[in-house]
């Protein structure tokens, strides 16, 4: 298979590439390269006689026909999205214009391309998305595909927005479409000003381990690696116009994830004091969500699929990763943004 893979140098996108170049399929990694991407990310995989990169945006159409002209995809996996909450409240309009509008152009010229071919059964567009867009849970219950959206940040929305226009397109056009909405990603090549890479990285160089409110949001955390397998499992396996919830069924409240962080740091790269006293309790993001859980039961009943790698088993990889590659890490922190405190409001 041929995937057209938007997004591929962001964090969850490489993930998907590395791993389908490793499984045989031909990959063509089309990336505006942002302040969040990294060529770095797909490295082990760019000297592959199955691997293509085109660097072009997503809101450009005629940039997107030349790609689908000249690759000629089999399929389409969309991750190219504006991802960081934070940001999202201190600037909206980028991610309206990229998760929105980006997606809404990406799927005129996939329709085109599908049209031109002759409408072939075979050909897919896999939607990735997030389970932000179901809002917030209380104690109990989890998100299922039937959820209500209830988004309530600007990323929330602007991924409920797309979640909805792809549904539309399939349903209006018959465009052959797949969705996935997963739950909180980690593992690898995880930008570092996301939470569980400014825990370990901030530990390190010795500066307060912010922690918003009094830490007790409650995530569901999915290692990265699993969610790729998942997502192609979804493009190979799934029906077309189905949704599916993808989950790591490791719920911890964020408290709980830090202090595991801390402790194992402190066993692989001991200090002169326990990590967990430079845990900082700070002001909390506004609107901040309580808890997300995912019920994984349609992925697993439909299509055999469960997440492989437990929460300390992968925060120990994640860990040992970061300690590993500060040549990879190092860089980013100096990149627009990353260190400092946004979104406050």
């Amino acid at each position: 298979m041929k995937i057209l893979v938007t997004g591929g140098a962001g964090f969850i996108g490489s993930a998907v590439v590395r791993l389908a170049v490793k499984r045989g399929h031909q990959v063509v990694n089309l990336d505006a390269l942002t302040y969040a991407a990294c060529l770095a990310n797909v490295a082990e995989v760019a000297g592959s006689p199955d691997y293509a990169f085109v660097q072009a945006d997503i809101r450009d159409r005629a940039a997107l026909d030349r790609v689908f002209d000249s690759h000629r995809p089999d399929a389409v996996m969309h991750l190219a999205a504006e991802s960081h909450v934070d940001r999202s409240i201190d600037g909206p309009g980028t991610f309206i214009d990229t998760n929105i509008t980006g997606t809404y152009t990406l799927l005129e010229a996939a329709r085109a391309y599908w049209l031109g071919r002759g409408r072939p059964d075979a050909f897919r567009f896999h939607h990735i998305s997030t389970d932000e867009v179901f809002g917030s849970l209380g104690a109990t219950g989890q998100f299922t595909e039937d959820t209500p959206y209830d988004p309530r940040s600007p990323y929330s929305a602007s991924k409920a927005a797309s979640d909805h226009l792809v549904r539309a397109w399939h349903e209006t056009y018959g465009l052959p479409v797949v969705l996935t909405n997963c739950s909180n990603n980690y593992g690898p090549y995880h930008f570092p000003e996301k939470l569980i890479p400014v825990v370990i990285l901030n530990a390190l160089a010795g500066k307060p381990i912010p922690v918003y409110g009094a830490g007790e949001n409650v995530r569901d955390w999915l290692y990265v690696e699993d969610h790729a397998d998942a997502l192609l499992l979804v493009l190979e396996q799934g029906r077309v116009g189905r949704s599916y919830n993808i989950g790591g069924e490791n719920e911890a409240r964020n408290i709980d994830l830090v202090r595991i962080i801390c402790a194992i740091l402190d066993e692989k790269r001991p200090g002169a004091a326990p990590y967990a006293g430079q845990i900082a309790f700070v002001t909390d993001r506004p609107g901040h969500d309580a808890r997300y859980a995912i019920d994984p039961a349609r992925i697993a009943t439909e299509l055999g699929w469960r997440p492989s790698v437990t929460l300390q088993e992968g925060l120990e990889r994640t860990v040992q990763w970061y300690l590993d590659n500060e040549d990879w890490w190092r860089p980013l922190q100096r990149r627009d943004g990353v260190g400092q405190r946004l979104g406050t409001g």
